[in-house]
């Protein structure tokens, strides 16, 4: 299934999908080093978000969210690609000099369509995802 979308951050990147309805702090939400979400209160506590097309509303926090995003991809921690119903300028940003494909405002709601699990491309370049029903990782 293929869903057009707006693109924000060029590249494309398939990856198991990492699905959550509550907005990410890149500052303090997650660590870096290892990519695994740090935030107690979050429903992915816990969960590591490396090479996962992490879908999720938006960003929220500090603007310094942009470059933990780019230190994640330096340290090989960083999610293949993102999935936003809306981006923010913190994800937005984060994901472009991180060099992370990025798409928002689909034409379906992702958390009608994606579920945890599922494999996902993203293609940020031409602004669409696709949804891999029976492919595994």
């Amino acid at each position: 299934m293929r869903i057009k979308g707006r693109r924000i951050s060029k590249g494309v990147a398939t990856g198991e999908a990492l699905v959550t309805s509550e907005r990410i702090s890149f500052l303090g939400g997650l660590d870096p080093k290892s990519g695994i979400v740090i935030d107690e209160e979050h429903p992915l506590y816990g969960e590591c978000v490396r090479d996962k097309v992490l879908v999720f509303p938006g960003g929220k926090g500090s603007t310094v969210g942009s470059y933990v995003l780019y230190l994640m991809k330096k340290y090989g921690t960083a999610p293949a690609a993102m999935v936003n119903v809306r981006s923010d300028v913190i994800v937005a940003v984060g994901a472009i000099i991180a060099e992370i494909p990025l798409v928002d405002a689909l034409e379906k709601d992702p958390f009608k369509v994606i579920r945890s699990g599922q494999v996902v491309l993203v293609n940020g370049t031409e602004g669409y995802i696709e949804i891999k029903a029976s492919e595994k990782l």
